[in-house]
This record gives structure tokens, C-alpha cells and sequence, in this order.
């Protein structure tokens, strides 16, 4: 079945009006808030507003240099003594991938039992959204970005086709568009998935002194996938969404998790056409599990002063460490 974005559909039906100014639907009555659908008809913008008491103080003033979105405040002139903050996105064309965007964050704050954590999850959230939008380009995610999104992609599908885990807790661990420091992250586990399309992929780039450091963790591993890429025959990055959402599709919010995950990872909906002429093909994956004498940096053996430390692992190295998938899911399974 296909999954439900109410906010989506409640922009549809606010476009047909015609009216100027801001047009706005409550969300829904079932929520502990009053949120609500924008819709900016002369200036085709679309949002997502909230009500609050007026007893918070909220300045706007901290976003006024935003590009792609805008932020305002107006008196609420349905509940005495409230504050209507308004978010509009001002690049209609990414209408869809915002969509998600505010649906994850409803998701957050439905749970909430006062407007003071309301606000200030949002506004946390609009911080996270500036650092999205002003990073989005024209162009799309870089060919490096394109193969490493592929790449966790892939073992989330493993966690979807081989493990026990629920789908929603799958598509929970994967915190690869978050900023954390491993691709996949359990209470007493990680998983840091490496992707390489290169003649000779026998090395891996390590991006800090904490990513392989495993003392916070029961069972650190690492996964190194290597393509093939080519323009002919393969998978394309949309077609292995396409596959994952498929396996998504019986709970409507791992779904719209999902799709919220791969918007902060830079993935669009609306430039999936750019990325349809790379293809790959899997040609070799392997497990490592970091402990003992594994070949890495560690936080702690770093002299005072040192830090922000990137470095090559040589996989050829690490033979004694590696792992078969299926010990590895065992493992992860087991220690959950």
C-alpha cells in the first residue's frame, strides 16, 4: 500500500484556493497541538505552522539570512494569548522531500505533553534544516555521495531481508544521515559501511580518530563494499530506494522515516532523473570486526593537542578480523 503524507496531501488541497495570504489547515484535531498545513498562494510557498503560548519567547531574528526557507511570527487568531510560527519553503519545487521533513518532525513532537519541548524541537529542527537547504545543490549529490548513500543502503536492506529486526527498528538504526559518527548505530553496536568503485579498493579512508574507536561499543564492525559502476548494467541509487520502499511498505511510518532519513542525506526526490545513469553491481563485501590489534586510531593514544585525524586502512591487513555476514547479524541481533 502506499504510504500516507497528510502534510502533502493537505498542500494539494490547499492550492486549489485562490485566496491571497496564507491559507491554513489544521493537521489534524487527534494531535496534543495545533499544527497546521500553510499554503501561500501568491507567492506559492508551502509550510508548516504551529501554535504556541506567547509566554515562550521565540526569536525569529535567527533565521532571517535563511535562503530556501523562511520563518515568521503572527498572533494566532484562533487561541487567545498564542504565537503562529510559520515555516515556508521557498523552492517549490522541492515540495515532496520537505513534506517528509515536516512529517518526521510531527512524529517527534506528537509524543510531547507541553508546548515548551514543542518549541523547542522545532526550532532545533529549523537549525537542522538551514544546514540542509544551504547545503542542497542544483546538481544533485556528488558521484562519491551517490555510492556511499548506495552502499548504506545496502546493508539496511540486509537488516530488512535477513535480520529479525522489525523494519522500524531497522530503519532506525541507520543514522548515516545523521551526524554520528558510524552508518548504523544499536545500543552496544555499530556498523561503519565503506564503499569503494575503484581498480584497486583495497584501502578505506577513516574520517576521525573515534569512528573506529569501538570503547563505547560492545561490537564495532566494518563493512567494505566494493562496485562495479558502470552506465549500462547495474542498479541505479533510485532503483535500490525504489526496492527498500517496496520493503517498507506494510508500516507507513518506517516508510515516512525513510523518507525523511534520505532527504537529510542529501537525496531528493525530485532529482532522482540525475542519478538513473549510474549503475553498479557488488563486486565483493566483507565484515571486520574492530578489536584488539585492528589497524586503527584511537582517541585515546592521541598525544594532547591532536586531533581531527583522517588516515587509510590497507584491507589486506585485516584478514584475521574479518567476519561472515551471517555472524555479523547474529552478533548485532544478540546484543540488541
Amino acid at each position: 500500500m502506499a504510504v500516507t503524507n497528510h502534510m502533502l496531501e493537505l498542500w494539494n488541497t490547499l492550492e486549489v484556493s485562490q485566496n491571497m495570504g496564507i491559507e491554513k489547515r489544521l493537521y489534524s484535531s487527534q494531535l496534543p497541538f495545533h499544527i497546521f498545513a500553510t499554503w501561500t498562494y501568491d507567492d506559492k510557498e508551502y509550510g508548516i505552522a504551529f501554535s504556541y503560548p506567547d509566554r515562550i519567547n521565540v526569536d525569529v531574528n535567527l533565521f532571517q539570512t535563511l535562503k530556501k526557507l523562511r520563518v515568521d511570527l503572527y498572533d494566532d487568531r484562533t487561541l487567545k494569548h498564542y504565537k503562529l510560527l510559520v515555516i515556508q519553503l521557498l523552492e517549490p519545487t522541492l515540495k515532496e522531500s520537505f513534506s517528509w521533513l515536516c512529517e518526521s518532525l510531527i512524529a517527534i513532537i506528537k509524543n510531547f505533553d507541553n508546548e515548551d519541548d514543542m518549541v523547542r524541537t522545532v526550532l532545533g529542527h529549523i537549525e537542522e534544516w538551514r544546514n540542509l537547504f544551504e547545503k542542497h545543490a542544483p546538481g544533485g549529490l556528488s558521484s562519491a555521495l551517490q555510492q556511499g548513500l548506495y552502499g548504506e543502503l545496502g546493508f539496511l536492506k540486509t537488516l530488512l531481508t535477513k535480520s529479525t529486526f522489525s523494519v522500524s527498528d531497522a530503519v532506525e538504526y541507520w543514522v548515516g544521515s545523521e551526524p554520528a559518527l558510524r552508518d548504523f548505530q544499536g545500543d552496544s553496536w555499530a556498523v561503519e559501511v565503506k564503499t569503494s568503485a575503484s581498480n584497486n579498493p583495497q584501502g578505506v579512508i577513516i574520517s576521525s580518530e573515534r569512528q573506529l574507536d569501538e570503547t563505547l561499543f560492545n561490537n564495532l564492525f566494518l563493512l567494505h563494499i566494493s562496485l562495479e559502476k558502470s552506465r549500462r548494467n547495474g542498479e541505479s541509487l533510485p532503483e535500490r530506494v525504489s526496492s527498500i520502499r517496496s520493503l517498507l511498505d506494510n508500516d507507513p511510518s518506517a516508510l515516512s522515516s525513510f523518507n525523511a532519513k534520505l532527504v537529510k542525506a542529501g537525496y531528493f526526490n525530485e532529482e532522482e532523473g540525475l542519478y538513473l545513469t549510474n549503475k553498479y553491481k557488488t563486486r565483493d563485501s566483507r565484515f571486520y570486526r574492530i578489536e584488539k590489534d585492528f589497524p586503527r586510531i584511537k582517541e585515546q593514544e592521541l598525544r594532547e593537542g591532536v586531533g581531527e585525524i583522517t588516515y587509510k586502512i590497507v584491507l589486506s591487513a585485516c584478514t584475521d578480523y574479518r567476519k561472515p555476514e551471517t555472524e555479523v547479524l547474529r552478533t548485532i541481533q544478540e546484543n540488541d
